[in-house]
C-alpha cells in the first residue's frame, strides 16, 4: 500500500511541474508574441535606434529626427535650414518594409526558441531611403545666403584723366558645389546636423570693352591732337575688338575704313609675301633683307625683297598675295626708290569713300583693321600653325615660318609711338610708319603681355603738320592704357 501511495504522489509532482511548465510556455509564447509585433532591441532605420517601437511610433521617430533644421554657419552668420524648404522626403515606406522583413523574417517557433535562450541575432540596419531637390538647394544657396552675405570683388575702373585704373578689391563667394555635398551629408545624418560652409576667393574680371573704348577717346580729346584716328584694337584671347575712326570729339562711320597711306607698314605684306613666295626658305641674302628692312626701316632692302619676287612686278606680287587673303584696300603698286614708275592703279573700297580724305599714297595703301588681321592671321600660325594664313597658301607657310615673322617684326625697336610707353621687357612685334610731310603716323603690333597679348594698329592723319611731342605722346597714351587695361592692379 506504501508504494502504491507513493506512486500516486511522484505522479502528482510531475503533473504539477508540467503544468507549471506549460503556463510558463504559455507566458514566454504572449511575451514573444508581443515582442515580435515590436522592433528588436538592436535595430536601426536610417541610423536611428528603434528598437522596441511599432511601426507606427518608429515612423514617428524618424519624421523627428530628420525634421530637425540643418545649421548653417557661412562666416559669421548661422542660418537655420529647414529641409522641407528644399523638398527633403524620408521614404518611410521602403525602408519600414525593409524592417518588418528582418523583424518577421525567421519563423515563429524558430524566432520563439531564439527569445527564450537569449540568442541575439545579427545586428539589424535597415539604410536610409531618402530624396531632396539639388536645384532648389542650390536655389537657396544662392538666392537666401550667397546673396546676403557674399562680399563680391571690385573691379579696376579707369582713373579719369589717365592711362591707369583703380585697383581691384577681391571679394568672398560661397563655394555653393562644396556647399551642396556638405548640406546633403547633413540631410542624411540623424546626430551631425551642423554645417560650416566655405568660401572661396574671387578675382573682379576687366572692366567692359565698352569702358576702354571710352576711356581711349576721353585720352584722343585731351591730347590736343586735332586731326583724325583710326585706331583697331583686337583681344587675341577673347577676340572682343574695338574699331573707331574719331576727329573732333566724334566717331565716323568705319565701314569700309579709312584708306591711310601705309608707308613703312607695308613691309608687313612684304615680308609675308616673302616668306610665301619662296615656301619659307629664307636664305643668308633675303635673310639680311628682311632685318635691315625692320631694324633700320631701310626702304632699299623693302626694294629688294620684292624685285626678288619678280624683279618687274614685285609690288604687284605683294599687292595680289594680299587680296588672295581678302584684303581689298592693302596694295603697293610702285618700289620705294626714288624715281620709280607707278605699276598699276588701284581703286578701293577704302579710297572711293568721300566722307573721308586723308589724302593717302596713291601707290602705297592699308586700312587699320586690314593690317591688325593680317598682324593676328601670322599670331594665330605661329601659335597653332593655322588661321587663314595657312588656309589661303596650304603649303607655302607653316608655324616656325610665322615664329620666324614675329622674330623680324621684334626687330623693330624704335622706342616710341606703341613700344614707347610700355614696361621695359615687354615684347612688341610691330612696325611704324611716317610720311615725309610728317602728316601721317602710324603703328601696327602685336603686345605681348602677361596678362594676355593682343593687337593694336594705330593710324594718324592732319592736314596740318604733326607736333611729334604731340602725337607720339597720344601714341603711347593709347598704348599704355590698353596694356593697363590688360594687367590691372590689385589690392
Amino acid at each position: 500500500m506504501r508504494l502504491r501511495g507513493s506512486s500516486l504522489f511522484l505522479r502528482g509532482v510531475s503533473l504539477v511541474f508540467i503544468l507549471l511548465a506549460a503556463v510558463v510556455t504559455i507566458i514566454q509564447v504572449v511575451q514573444y508574441s508581443v515582442s515580435r509585433y515590436n522592433y528588436p532591441p538592436d535595430m536601426t532605420i536610417g541610423n536611428v535606434p528603434v528598437g522596441g517601437l511599432d511601426p507606427q511610433a518608429a515612423a514617428q521617430r524618424l519624421f523627428q529626427v530628420y525634421a530637425l533644421p540643418i545649421e548653417i554657419h557661412y562666416g559669421e552668420a548661422v542660418i537655420d535650414l529647414d529641409p522641407t524648404l528644399i523638398g527633403f522626403q524620408l521614404n518611410t515606406d521602403s525602408m519600414l518594409a525593409a524592417a518588418d522583413l528582418q523583424r518577421t523574417g525567421a519563423s515563429f517557433w524558430g524566432g520563439f526558441w531564439d527569445y527564450v535562450w537569449n540568442r541575439r541575432s545579427p545586428t539589424r540596419q535597415i539604410p536610409l531611403v531618402s530624396s531632396y531637390s539639388e536645384p532648389r538647394l542650390r536655389a537657396y544657396l544662392q538666392d537666401e545666403i550667397s546673396a546676403r552675405y557674399d562680399m563680391p570683388p571690385t573691379p579696376s575702373q579707369p582713373i579719369p584723366g589717365t592711362v591707369t585704373f583703380t585697383p581691384s578689391t577681391p571679394g568672398r563667394t560661397m563655394d555653393i558645389d562644396r556647399a551642396v555635398a556638405l548640406i546633403e551629408a547633413a540631410l542624411q545624418s540623424p546626430g551631425d546636423r551642423t554645417v560650416i560652409l566655405s568660401s572661396q576667393n574671387s578675382i573682379a574680371g576687366r572692366p567692359s570693352i565698352d569702358t576702354l573704348n571710352i576711356l581711349l577717346k576721353q585720352l584722343i580729346d585731351q591730347s590736343g591732337f586735332g586731326g583724325l584716328v583710326d585706331l583697331y584694337f583686337l583681344d587675341l584671347q577673347t577676340q572682343d575688338n574695338i574699331h573707331f575712326a574719331y576727329r573732333g570729339g566724334q566717331d565716323i562711320p568705319v565701314n569700309p575704313d579709312a584708306a591711310f597711306s601705309a608707308n613703312s607698314t607695308i613691309k608687313i605684306p612684304i615680308m609675308v609675301s616673302t616668306f610665301l613666295h619662296f615656301n619659307n626658305k629664307i636664305t643668308p641674302e633675303l635673310d639680311t633683307d628682311l632685318k635691315g628692312m625692320f631694324t633700320h626701316s631701310s626702304n632699299s632692302e623693302a626694294d629688294n625683297l620684292m624685285a626678288s619676287l619678280d624683279p618687274g612686278r614685285g609690288p604687284l606680287v605683294v599687292t595680289e598675295m594680299m587680296q588672295a587673303l581678302g584684303l581689298k584696300n592693302t596694295f603697293i603698286a610702285m618700289y620705294f626708290a626714288p624715281g620709280s614708275i607707278p605699276l598699276q592703279h588701284y581703286v578701293t573700297p577704302a579710297n572711293s569713300r568721300l566722307d573721308i580724305n586723308t589724302d593717302p599714297d596713291p601707290f602705297n595703301q592699308t586700312t587699320p583693321s586690314e593690317m591688325g588681321f593680317l598682324l593676328e592671321d601670322i599670331y594665330t600660325c605661329a601659335q597653332a600653325g593655322g588661321g587663314s594664313l595657312v588656309a589661303a597658301f596650304p603649303g607655302q607657310v607653316n608655324q616656325a615660318a610665322c615664329q620666324q615673322m614675329i622674330q623680324y617684326l621684334e626687330e623693330d625697336k624704335l622706342g616710341s609711338l606703341i613700344q614707347g610707353s610700355l614696361p621695359e621687357g615687354t615684347i612688341v612685334a610691330h612696325k611704324h610708319g611716317w610720311d615725309n610731310f610728317e602728316n601721317q603716323f602710324s603703328d601696327a603690333a602685336i603686345v605681348y603681355t602677361p596678362g594676355g597679348n593682343y593687337v593694336l594698329t594705330i593710324y594718324t592723319y592732319d592736314p596740318v603738320q604733326f607736333e611729334w611731342n604731340v602725337t607720339s605722346g597720344l601714341f603711347g597714351d593709347l598704348s599704355r592704357a590698353i596694356y593697363n587695361y590688360f594687367n590691372l592692379p590689385t589690392q
